[in-house]
């Protein structure tokens, strides 16, 4: 896959994060192009922010970094470092980089947004510009054709301002809206929902997945987390609103849980999860990372993973297998690495491979438990 983006006499270097060797998937898109495109001849003042919502790796900021005060807001880890990794591979300065959570800079100029497929996300970015921008702030939205629905518009006409589209291009489209101060409204709560059976009240902010119900295959691996005295240290990979993290931290009240998600509001949400259900709160450590980067070989007993198969818009395997390597890095000489996932999805054969040895715990018509000792 070419690693540089040449348009309108200039070309950036860009690649996915995390680096891989014969990489397959691009580092930007069509919508990032017409979007570059369209921007190119505007006048911008260099006093004024520039906001850019959802940028996959990092192309829009690196085509707008020396012309105003950029500041990028993402929910993923991952899409952070790989703008970072981009940004200092062409040699452009550093732009501020929030997650979905933080405040945004006032009066912004400009603002441009790679819709989100998440609808609930989209509102709370929606909600949060109608909040900030002043009514001559520009704001674009972009996104695949296929991908932006009536109902998208309908989102944006209610919670920001009146919205038009623009011709599609290279399967691609623009959304521009013009912001509505009159729209503004309170800032919506995390959604709260309850598992009784376990005796769960969960709370979910708008990026998290399966943020309105337990999603089946995790009311499934609730029913089968190992109860064991020897477990000092747990790592659930992947960790969502962390319901596995409070399942295995209930039954296992000597361990320390560390629970691992790329997406600031999961972690958010973990951590939140843990003060709502725990006697012991501090018993799980919720962080923001790149599957498991960084930490310490041979520190954990067990690893607990729902596998991902997508990276941004892109469908791939490559993120279980880092999990899987990651994991039998990390995990202690007789340790476990417990993964749950569809049936045609394989796991098992990719575990064997890493681990030697796979076994199955359980399965349904959909879902399959795997183990792999250490």
């Amino acid at each position: 896959m070419k690693p540089v983006l040449t348009l309108l006499d200039r070309t950036l270097k860009l690649a996915r994060y995390p680096q891989r060797t014969n990489e397959t998937l691009q580092a930007w898109d069509a919508a990032d192009e017409y979007l570059i495109n369209h921007t190119h001849d505007m006048v911008l003042d260099p006093q004024r922010p520039i906001l850019i919502f959802n940028d996959s790796f990092g192309a829009l900021s690196c085509w707008l970094a020396e012309k105003g005060q950029v500041t990028s807001i993402s929910d993923s880890y991952v899409a952070q470092q790989g703008c970072s990794q981009n940004l200092a591979a062409n040699e452009l300065p550093q732009v501020t980089q929030l997650d979905c959570l933080a405040d945004l800079p006032a009066n912004p100029q400009l603002v441009l947004i790679k819709l989100p497929k998440n609808n609930r996300l989209l509102t709370w970015q929606l909600q949060q510009l109608c909040h900030l921008v002043p009514e001559d702030c520009v704001i674009i939205g972009a996104g695949k054709a296929k991908e932006i629905h009536t109902s998208t518009l309908k989102l944006c006409e209610k919670h920001l301002g009146e919205t038009k589209t623009s011709l599609a291009v290279k399967k691609a489209r623009l959304v521009f809206i013009k912001p509505d101060s009159s729209l503004v409204k309170p800032m919506p709560s995390p959604k709260t929902w309850d598992v009784p059976e376990h005796g769960f009240t969960l709370s979910n902010h708008a990026n998290v997945f399966s943020g309105e119900s337990l999603d089946i295959g995790g009311r499934f691996l609730l029913d089968h987390i190992p109860q064991d005295p020897n477990l000092k240290h747990i790592i659930d990979l992947g960790c969502g609103n962390g319901v596995i993290s409070l399942k295995a931290a209930k039954l296992n009240p000597q361990a320390k849980v560390t629970s691992v998600d790329e997406s600031y509001m999961a972690v958010a949400s973990c951590g939140e999860n843990a003060k709502l259900n725990l006697d012991n709160p501090e018993q799980i450590h919720a962080i923001v990372n790149n599957c498991l980067d960084g930490l310490e070989a041979e520190s954990a007993d067990m690893v607990l993973c729902n596998p991902p198969f997508h990276q941004q818009n892109a469908v791939t395997d490559h993120i279980a297998w880092q999990m899987f390597c990651d994991a039998q890095q990390v995990l202690r000489p007789n340790g476990q690495l417990i993964v749950i996932g569809n049936r045609q999805l394989g796991y098992d054969e990719k575990m064997k491979r890493i681990f030697g040895n796979v076994q199955k715990i359980a399965q349904n018509n959909k879902f399959i438990i795997y183990k792999s000792g250490k």
